[in-house]
């Protein structure tokens, strides 16, 4: 499997730029929050509405794959500048894609676009991953199956956005170490500063007491 990143400015159609919080997408911006918040609160209120659970779980599903196809191919590559995606070479290899908006391109992103999309990604994750662990304390299989096939297919969109956010050919494991190692540096040097400043100040305070006691 081959992985690689292509840097390209497509939507350069578009003549819009802001960097601001006015939403430049936002019939993109709402599709991108309605699926994904519909199958959530399909899977929290379905009891209410129908007691089938053939019914229920077709329903929460038809939401998780509308909201799969839309954040995959329409909203990552309005909202923020991202697109990723797979194909199958001439060889018969599988090969994924990892494309972000530079350059000028990067000018037409709304922050509040931005804001938008990685939380939902990130707090829907998160409660799949609530719902996941809830089912298995509960010993529900068929519910257990539901949660699992959101967690996956909203946890692969979030997954192939990070990549492309941060390069594919540089590993998560490699941006997570290059982080810590930047907070603890700087902890360490936050340390060093406040040790040097404590020092000094209690060497002066030495220097004045003996100064004292010689008067």
């Amino acid at each position: 499997m081959d992985e690689s990143d292509t840097a390209l400015n497509f939507g350069e159609e578009e003549e819009i730029s802001s960097r601001g919080n006015r939403l430049i997408h936002p019939v993109a911006a709402f599709f991108h929050v309605f699926f994904r918040a519909g199958a959530l609160v399909a899977y929290l209120l379905c009891g209410f509405f129908s007691s089938s659970f053939i019914t229920n779980f077709v329903v929460i599903i038809l939401l998780l794959c509308m909201d799969f196809w839309t954040v995959k191919n329409i909203t990552g590559r309005l909202l923020v500048g991202l697109r990723w995606w797979n194909y199958v070479d001439e060889n018969g290899e599988s090969r994924w894609i990892f494309e972000s908006r530079k350059g000028s391109g990067t000018l037409k992103m709304s922050a509040a676009e931005s804001r938008i999309f990685w939380l939902s990604l990130v707090v829907s994750q998160a409660l799949w991953f609530v719902f996941l662990f809830a089912a298995i304390f509960q010993l529900s299989l068929k519910w257990f199956m539901v949660v699992m096939v959101g967690f996956i297919m909203n946890g692969a969109n979030l997954y192939g956005y990070i990549r492309c956010k941060v390069g594919a050919k540089k590993s998560l494991k490699s941006v997570a170490t290059g982080f810590l190692s930047t907070q603890m540096f700087r902890n360490l040097l936050t340390s060093a500063a406040t040790t040097a400043a404590t020092s000094a100040t209690a060497s002066n305070e030495d220097k004045t007491e003996t100064r004292a006691g010689n008067y």
